[in-house]
Order: structure tokens, then sequence, then C-alpha cells
């Protein structure tokens, strides 16, 4: 089995920071993408950032400049750096994960599907 776990979610001020954690574990013999995900409440989940395997990273317009994306892929983690936070970035966060399994790779398919973490909420103060 293969899990995420979200870690780091808080009440912030605005213009304060958080850094948000997520570490996957079980039977993975790789991970491709990861990234997070946010949703407030009455809108759509929505991507906030990515990396890939390689460290390239993407972002949503409403973050760049303000979060950092990155992981450790020896630990199988990443993690979100978030500065200036604003009001408006007060959501459920989700960490995503495309997760190659021990199973799937033996068996020869190299299904690689999404898998999510429980989520974390991230409230802004104004």
């Amino acid at each position: 089995q293969v899990q995420l776990v979200e870690s780091g979610g808080g009440l912030v001020q605005a213009g304060g920071s958080l850094r948000l954690s997520c570490a996957a574990s079980g039977s993975i013999f790789s991970i491709n993408a990861m990234g997070w995900y946010r949703q407030a409440p009455g809108k759509q989940r929505e991507l906030v950032a990515s990396i890939t395997s390689g460290g390239s990273t993407n972002y949503a317009d409403s973050v760049k400049g303000r979060f950092t994306i990155s992981r450790d892929n020896a630990k199988n983690t990443v993690y979100l750096q978030m500065n200036s936070l604003k009001p408006e970035d007060t959501a459920v966060y989700y960490c995503n994960a495309e997760i190659l399994s021990l199973q799937s790779y033996y068996s020869g398919s190299y299904a690689a599907p999404d898998y999510w973490g429980q989520g974390t909420q991230v409230t802004v103060s104004s």
C-alpha cells in the first residue's frame, strides 16, 4: 500500500509564512510528478504547484513569487514553502503524487496512478 501524509498547516496572519510537508510511504518503486492542490469552501480544487522528478516546477499565477515547491527524492517528500500569505490562500491543501508501486513494477503494468493525501487546513487571517 502507498500513502501520503501531510503536515504543516495551521493558522497564520496575513504576510506570514508556513511550510507544508508531504511524505510518501509504502511499497514505492518510483515517484514521478508531485504537487500541491488546494480547495477553498465553495470552490473547485485547483493546482497550486507541481514538480517533476527532475526538479522542473510549475506554479499557479496566483502564487508565483510567493510559494516555492521542492522535493527530497531520497525521502520521498515534497514541500511547499508559502510566504507573504494572503487571506485568499485560505483552503485545504492536498498533496498529490504519481507513484509507481512495487506491485505495478514487478507485474509489468508500470501504471503510476495519482495518490492523494488527506489534506491539511491553511487559514490566513487578515
